[in-house]
Parts: C-alpha cells; sequence; structure tokens
C-alpha cells in the first residue's frame, strides 16, 4: 500500500469504525433470540403487603418465603423441575426476601445480612440474562461480597447486601439488550427500592449501587435523584450518557474493567436504526468519562464478584467507605 493510500485509510478510518460498530449493533435487533420461550410456568401473584419497616420485616420475609412456596409446588406440578428447585430454595427459612414474583421470568430480592441495623449497605444490579431459573449465580455474588464485607468491616461496623433482580433483564441475544428500553422501564422500580431501603435501615444509612453489565444502564437512568452515596459501574456497555455527571446524580460515580472481560470490544456509540436508538455511548472507564476507575484484576466479564478477586476487594472498600487507590490520570 502506498503512502497516499495509507493515508486516505487512515483518514476514514473513523467513519469506517462507526459504520461498523453501528452495523455491529443493528445485528442485535436482527439477530432472533437462540431458543424459543418456554411456556410460561404458573405461579401465583405476589404477596400483597405494605412497605416494610424494620419492625414488620421479619414478617415481610416469611410472607414472601411463603409466596416461593407455593410457587415451587405450582411449578412442580407444572413438571417445572428447575424453576421448582429455584423457589424451593429461596423458601428456605434462612432466606430473607424484600420481594418475590415467580411469575414469568421471575424477580426477588433477597437481603444478605442485618438490614435494619446494618451500618453499610450495598445494593447489586445484574446484567442481561439474569431471572429466577439463574439466580443462583446472582445468589453467589451476593454472598461473596457479604462475606468480603463481613471480613473486611472495621470492630463494630455491620453490613447488608441486597440482591436486586427486581427488573426484567434482557437476554443476551437480542433487541432488547442493545437498548435502553429495559433500562427506563426498571428505573422507577430501582428508586423505589433504595425508597423502601431507606424507611427500613437508620438514617443516613451509606448506601452503595453495584451495578453490573446491562444492570450499568439501569443504574444510570435510574440515578438522577437517587439517594445513594456511590454508583460503582462494573464491565458496563456504557450508560446512555456521555460523562459521570451527565448521569444527573449526586453520588460516587465508579468505573471498572477486567482486562478478560469482552465488553471491552463493545463499541461505544449511539445510533437510530430501525426506529430505535441503539448502544449506550461513552466508555465509563474512559478518561473523558469522569468516573473514577479502579483497578478490577484480570477476570472476565462474569468474575467481578470471584472470592479472592482483586475487584471484589474494591467493591468490598467503596462500600466501606475506605476508597479504593484511582490511578492517576
Amino acid at each position: 500500500m502506498g503512502r497516499g493510500t495509507a493515508a486516505r485509510w487512515r483518514r476514514r478510518w473513523p467513519g469506517v469504525r462507526r459504520g461498523a460498530s453501528a452495523l455491529l449493533i443493528a445485528g442485535a435487533l436482527v439477530v432472533p433470540l437462540s431458543a424459543a420461550a418456554r411456556p410460561g410456568t404458573p405461579a401465583p401473584a405476589p404477596a400483597g403487603l405494605a412497605a416494610p419497616t424494620a419492625a414488620t420485616l421479619e414478617r415481610t420475609y416469611a410472607a414472601h418465603r411463603a409466596n416461593a412456596a407455593e410457587a415451587s409446588r405450582m411449578a412442580a406440578g407444572h413438571g417445572d423441575r428447575r424453576r421448582a428447585a429455584a423457589d424451593r430454595a429461596l423458601a428456605a427459612p434462612s432466606r430473607h426476601l424484600l420481594a418475590f414474583d415467580g411469575r414469568g421470568a421471575g424477580l426477588a430480592t433477597e437481603v444478605l445480612g442485618d438490614l435494619a441495623r446494618a451500618d453499610r449497605v450495598a445494593v447489586l444490579v445484574p446484567g442481561a440474562d439474569t431471572g429466577l431459573d439463574s439466580y443462583g449465580r446472582f445468589h453467589d455474588a451476593a454472598l461473596a461480597l457479604h462475606r468480603r464485607l463481613a471480613a473486611d468491616a472495621p470492630d463494630g461496623v455491620r453490613t447488608a447486601v441486597v440482591a436486586w433482580l427486581g427488573y426484567e433483564t434482557p437476554g443476551t441475544v437480542s433487541a432488547a439488550v442493545a437498548t435502553t428500553g429495559r433500562a427506563d422501564e426498571a428505573a422507577p422500580a430501582l428508586r423505589a427500592l433504595v425508597g423502601t431501603l431507606r424507611g427500613v435501615t437508620r438514617p443516613g444509612t451509606p448506601i452503595a449501587l453495584l451495578c453490573h453489565s446491562y444492570g450499568s444502564v439501569v443504574c444510570g437512568r435510574a440515578a438522577p435523584g437517587l439517594d445513594v452515596g456511590d454508583i460503582v459501574l462494573l464491565g458496563s456497555p456504557g450508560t446512555g450518557a456521555d460523562t459521570a455527571a451527565g448521569l444527573g446524580g449526586r453520588a460516587r460515580v465508579w468505573a471498572a474493567r477486567s482486562s478478560g472481560d469482552w465488553t471491552r470490544h463493545v463499541p461505544h456509540t449511539r445510533a437510530a436504526l430501525f426506529g430505535a436508538t441503539v448502544g449506550f455511548g461513552a466508555d465509563p472507564v474512559s478518561p473523558g468519562f469522569g468516573a473514577r476507575v479502579f483497578d478490577a484484576g484480570h477476570g472476565g466479564h462474569g468474575d467481578y464478584f470471584a472470592p479472592g478477586s482483586r475487584s471484589l476487594a474494591g467493591l468490598a472498600r467503596i462500600t466501606l467507605g475506605t476508597f479504593p487507590e484511582v490511578p492517576d490520570a
């Protein structure tokens, strides 16, 4: 290739890259789901309860466990052994369910620790392909963080972790995963959860949102006016905002991406295609976004909560207020 041709390609490359990015994103709008939808498994309506308080928290837990037990029986009668097992696990006496809905893909909010007396609270917001059938993986992440917090917390500091599967997550291979639609629908529910936590915890208890993958889009859409101290974006494809300040909230914004995370290849662009806006804009770990970027180690996209990992240590420190070091820009 001659110098003139090479120079022309260098000038054209940004446009070529943007075009290729748009095609990649558009693919999410036309690629069919990887599997046909499973016929619906029957489940009872959620327990109708008033918003919990510290005094009523145990009754709230018991009512949702009972609902999960009934959902398990109904799923078993329908022949859905996988859902029956997932619901049965959540119905165990040791589980603390702040909310449960066994219908469809399923929703659940679970508390690990003593929420009413906690000095620090972390809320986990999951990404794509999380439902009751796969809830065990999400619970494992929350449990790993809960154990790390217990190990790292100063004497006398009590912690709680809230695993919030409070929205219908998109499938990894679906149109929804490339747009903010599900996140826009989920944002009011996440704000409501924080309000519920404020009604249970002691006044001024610090709350950190730990938002993984598509969950970071949800947190980004919910951020304006959200009463939390920290928002952490993990393996984020973007938030829909161009800068951390553009999220509109008052929380400290953190971001991390491990070196083995495939989202580093996601095109950080937005495009209007087929009547929808696809893509999520700026990369949260880029200097221009303005988040506090911390070291997440060398794991993959699903390893941010792996026991013993550098990323889990950083998440524990953010939750506890003993912040991880941020490299100089």
